[in-house]
């Protein structure tokens, strides 16, 4: 059966208790898995004020792994902090993992790479992605070059570590492309319209979960063949109801780019993840709801699924 989606009450999945983070009677269990999934961001390109853009923490033994950076990135790490998530302090945001390089998945960037670096991080920030993104830092630290200028002079410098703001660059290709003590980070091509190579999930083993992202995609079997069984899928979504109700262009990019609720239900079928978080829900702006979501998933798929949201914990 699904899962209960209101954001107060504690959901319990396979013995391991959800937090729900959001403002007014958070609950406080202590989570009793050394991994855990922090969703600070489970929106689209919609500047949702509920939703901001996507952005997961996976984080294995105190160690974050952030898996894109859309708007609203650091705050919502910071927010997560103060709720009792220590490890997503701002100055611990030392690696992150990139999906694709759209707008709604990377407009963070600057946010990421310069505000950890002012409050106090020690380390460059290493950055995993697809081919473009080199170019895309290169852009961003010249974009803010006057910043670093004043940062590292006479008055501000010694405020500062000195480099914390560098990144350093890893452009990807499938296979394992991240291990340490904590986790081995696979990355696996996904099929995103005209992003083609350039866009991937990923696959986080830790010591005690295996968890799959997916990007966004239309329905693809490498997610299918990286979860297999997995304990969390995190897949993105967009209702029939709204597709139903968009303009042939919407349509076409829909189909070439996304998965509908009935596709995903098909392929979680088939992936038999311990549980489904659906993020990056799309509702076709306000032609649908998170209420149509849940009943067509329900429709869809028998296993156990939730509608994820900002701060929610697993």
């Amino acid at each position: 059966m699904p899962m209960p989606t209101s954001h107060t009450i504690p959901v319990v999945v396979a013995a391991v208790a959800t937090i729900t983070l959001a403002a007014g009677g958070a609950a406080t269990q202590v989570v009793a898995s050394r991994t855990q999934v922090v969703l600070l961001g489970t929106g689209n390109p919609s500047p949702s004020p509920e939703r901001s853009g996507p952005s997961t923490a996976i984080i294995a033994n105190g160690q974050p792994y952030l898996v894109d950076f859309g708007p609203g990135v650091v705050r919502r790490a910071a927010a997560a902090q103060q709720k009792g998530i220590g490890a997503l302090n701002p100055v611990n945001l030392t690696h992150a993992f990139v999906t694709h390089l759209h707008s709604d998945h990377t407009v963070g960037y600057p946010d990421l790479i310069f505000t950890p670096w002012v409050v106090g991080r020690k380390a460059p920030l290493e950055v995993y992605g697809p081919r473009g993104m080199k170019s895309m830092t290169d852009h961003v630290l010249a974009a803010w070059a006057d910043d670093i200028k004043i940062r590292n002079g006479p008055v501000e410098g010694p405020l500062f570590s000195t480099g914390a703001y560098r990144v350093n660059v890893h452009e990807v290709s499938p296979g394992v492309v991240y291990k340490d003590s904590n986790v081995t980070v696979t990355a696996f091509t996904v099929k995103h319209g005209e992003w083609g190579p350039r866009a991937f999930g990923y696959r986080f083993q830790t010591s005690d979960r295996t968890i799959v992202i997916s990007g966004d995609t239309s329905p693809t079997e490498s997610v299918v063949e990286q979860c297999n069984g997995c304990d969390i899928l995190i897949h993105e979504v967009y209702t029939e109801a709204g597709y139903a109700r968009a303009s042939p262009e919407w349509q076409r990019m829909r189909r070439e780019d996304h998965t509908s609720s009935r596709q995903l239900g098909e392929l979680a079928t088939r992936a038999r993840p311990g549980l489904l978080i659906l993020y990056h829900q799309s509702y076709q702006f306000t032609e649908s709801t998170e209420e149509d979501l849940m009943r067509e998933m329900r429709a869809a798929y028998r296993g156990r699924f939730v509608s994820g949201h900002d701060l929610d914990v697993f």
